[in-house]
């Protein structure tokens, strides 16, 4: 295919995608491997010099007085510690003897077709038509280590995919730092993008311009987190929402991370991410091998639209692999919301006979049906029905719903345990605590330790019976509370370092088995709402819950940090009850339907409470996702004004590939009084065609519409939406 190709003379590598070229060069004696170019897709690969090898301080084998300097401001690969890069490693070591360096230095390299899959661990692929690979086999000959950088180019994407692989042929040393990705770049007045938040408040944007000294995100919670997520863009100066450069770099992986930018005083720029080096220590004996997960980067030349249209192909074409990724969800109806724990046989049935009538197509049963669990205090690990709720038994339950032609769904929280159940009581070693140490509570539950196999068979095998029990379709995977007081009794004292990351790969390993056993399962992750939100969650599952918080108006800013990088077929969503249980915000049902259609769309409320008005809508709504799912899981998104940044309105738009069709939603926050109306400018039509407005005959030139503007008219009250459905006539 030619996207990856090596000019032995120049001793370069150029990895090509459509739009993006990625350059590497090799130099001296020592073979130093360079970072030459990131950036607009180039027709020469002639451009060694901007590695400035040609200027003081010269490389090491000219001048090796300054090898200091040089190794200081050489733009790595993927740079070493201890022996003279001042700058932030992305590997460290500690050797029998207590030492820590290590120097990564060229020896031979492989380009093939098609990627390789990583063992143990989610990440994206292709097949040999659509990307290429190149390894560079890089090695410190003092410890005797491989390293080895994996770069995978894609042919319909402008992604280049990194990880790294490192295997021990000398004597047993302990990684203490094993990044996946390092990008050298001489400073564009760049400003940092990253996302932060809290519970039920995730995926917060944040702007700020890139300084000297380090800043970032990262999480050491055990999970990507609420509070951070694994992902920074890098927008250089005068790029907007439409133009200039931006560069992306996301984290496919669940665990600890950090992501971190540093400027030093040439006035370049390091990015690097991977697994966070706090409390990682992984012992590497001889002939051992240790995987580092992926990190995909994105460039745009087309702003920030471009790098979220690149993420956003990514994830749909190679990322996801559920058979529902290119189908159109169930409708389902969860009942959280509607009873919390307080649910019987009767009262689901009730919720299903009506959400039935109405057009429903699934009901998902929540938390409260195993054990003796009435409370969120007891009986995680006891995953046995509760029969004095579930009256009959759970295939009475899902045969009485399937016959009112509705699929069934169930919520587990495999993961955990509670202090007051049978499990523990039978296993208190199970969970994850330090001997000798209280262990921390949180929702009053502790974490099963998934770094042992019998733990992980017994939490696998007690889902896959309930599964195997009934007419199950769905299952939400919840995660309710983060790891601490971090120790296993089955790692030996130089492998305690290793929990965080062995514990994640417990859990890839469950999920996996879950999707292989049951292939036609829809699987939703969760993790109090959006602690979990990430890459590697959507390898396994093709959506996951957005956040706890389901009121509509606190949506706009959590689906808009979430869609930056996501697509919206990903985003769990769901029309909630009012007075909205976080917020106490009343919003209107049509509003709350708009927002929930930029998602997977379903119910969190009960429908037999609900005002008549209300229940009424419920059809309208149901059609309207049926009418307008394909476009919104397929199309492009575009942001065209953004409630965070603005406070009163939020608007974004979904194109089709063909540009035929578009969606907009516009809502309006909060009204102002003598307020002319809204101009909005729409993106991504085809400048040549017209497009008629469902509901009205006027036809409106495309580039009108994206040039000049539509103006919206300011609605009467708060927390008003409209849907504006465009087709392109003759």
């Amino acid at each position: 295919m030619g996207m990856i190709a090596y000019y032995e003379n120049e001793r370069i590598f150029k990895l090509d995608t459509p739009n993006s070229s990625y350059v590497i060069g090799i130099v001296d004696e020592e073979n130093f491997v360079g970072h030459i170019y990131y950036g607009r897709k180039l027709r020469d690969h002639k451009i060694g010099y901007l590695l400035r090898t040609e200027e003081n301080p010269f490389v090491p084998s000219k001048n090796n007085r300054d090898r200091t300097s040089f190794l200081d401001s050489f733009p790595m690969e993927y740079p070493g510690n201890g022996v003279g890069d001042y700058r932030r490693s992305a590997i460290a070591v500690k050797t029998a003897q207590g030492h820590v360096a290590v120097t990564p230095v060229y020896v031979s390299h492989e380009i093939y077709a098609g990627k390789p899959k990583l063992s143990g661990l989610p990440a994206t692929f292709g097949t040999e038509n659509e990307c290429e690979t190149l390894e560079l086999h890089c090695e410190d000959k003092t410890l005797g280590l491989q390293i080895i950088l994996s770069y995978t180019a894609f042919a319909d994407v402008d992604v280049i995919a990194r990880s790294v692989r490192i295997v021990n042929q000398g004597e047993a040393l302990y990684l203490t730092k094993a990044l996946s990705a390092t990008l050298d770049m001489d400073n564009k007045d760049f400003e940092l993008l990253t996302l932060h938040g809290s519970w039920a408040r995730e995926r917060m944007m944040e702007w700020r311009r890139v300084g000297k000294g380090f800043c970032g995100v990262e999480s050491i919670r055990g999970e990507s987190s609420h509070q951070d997520h694994p992902f920074l863009a890098l927008r250089a100066a005068g790029a907007t929402q439409e133009n200039g450069e931006v560069y992306g770099m996301h984290f496919v992986y669940s665990g600890n991370f950090i992501g971190q930018v540093e400027l030093n005083q040439h006035d370049m720029v390091r990015a690097s991410m991977g697994i966070h080096p706090d409390n990682f220590c992984w012992k590497l004996e001889a002939g051992e091998e240790f995987q580092t997960p992926e990190v995909v980067l994105v460039y745009s030349a087309d702003g920030m639209d471009g790098m979220t249209h690149q993420f956003h192909e990514l994830y749909r074409n190679h990322l996801i692999r559920s058979e529902y990724k290119n189908k159109k969800r169930p409708i389902l109806i969860n009942n959280w919301e509607a009873t919390y724990f307080d649910f019987d046989t009767e009262k689901l049935l009730s919720i299903a006979k009506k959400a039935s009538e109405l057009g429903i197509e699934m009901l998902v049963m929540d938390d409260g049906w195993f054990g003796h669990r009435n409370d969120d205090n007891t009986s995680l690990g006891d995953w046995q029905v509760n029969e004095s709720k579930i009256k009959g038994g759970l295939k009475y339950l899902v045969d009485e719903v399937n016959r009112l032609g509705m699929k069934f769904g169930i919520w587990f929280e495999p993961e955990m345990i509670s202090p007051d159940s049978e499990l523990y009581r039978e296993h208190p070693d199970w969970a994850i605590k330090i001997p000798g140490r209280e262990p921390s509570l949180c929702r009053n539950q502790y974490v099963l330790d998934l770094t042992r196999k019998e733990i992980r068979d017994y939490a696998y095998e007690c889902v896959a019976k309930i599964l195997h029990s009934a007419n199950i379709e769905y299952v939400k995977w919840d995660m309710n509370r983060q790891l601490s007081d971090i120790g296993s009794v089955a790692l030996p004292a130089d492998r305690q370092g290793e929990l965080y990351h062995r514990y994640v790969l417990g859990l890839y390993e469950m999920q996996e088995r879950l999707i292989r056993e049951f292939p036609h399962l829809l699987l939703e992750n969760c993790s109090g709402g959006g602690a979990r939100f990430d890459p590697g969650m959507l390898y396994y599952s093709p959506q996951i819950w957005c956040s706890d918080d389901t009121d509509a108006i606190e949506r706009l800013k959590i689906q808009e940090g979430t869609a930056l990088i996501y697509p919206l077929s990903t985003m769990g969503a769901h029309v909630s009850d009012c007075p909205n249980h976080t917020v106490g915000r009343v919003t209107p049902f049509e509003t709350r339907g708009h927002v929930a259609l930029a998602g997977t769309f379903g119910y969190e409320l009960d429908i037999t409470k609900i005002p008549q008005e209300d229940r009424e809508m419920i059809p309208k709504q149901v059609a309207m996702y049926h009418k307008y799912n394909d476009l919104v899981r397929e199309g492009d998104y575009y942001r065209i004004a953004s409630y965070q940044e603005n406070h009163y309105y939020d608007c974004y738009e979904v194109v089709s590939k063909d540009k035929k069709e578009a969606l907009v939603t516009f809502v309006q926050v909060l009204n102002r009084p003598n307020y002319h109306s809204r101009r909005i400018f729409l993106k991504g039509l085809d400048p040549e065609k017209n497009y008629r407005i469902e509901g009205g005959d006027k036809a409106y030139a495309g580039d009108s519409l994206m040039y000049a503007g539509l103006q919206i008219p300011n609605p009467w009250g708060d927390f008003q939406s409209k849907l504006l459905h465009l087709t392109a006539c003759e």
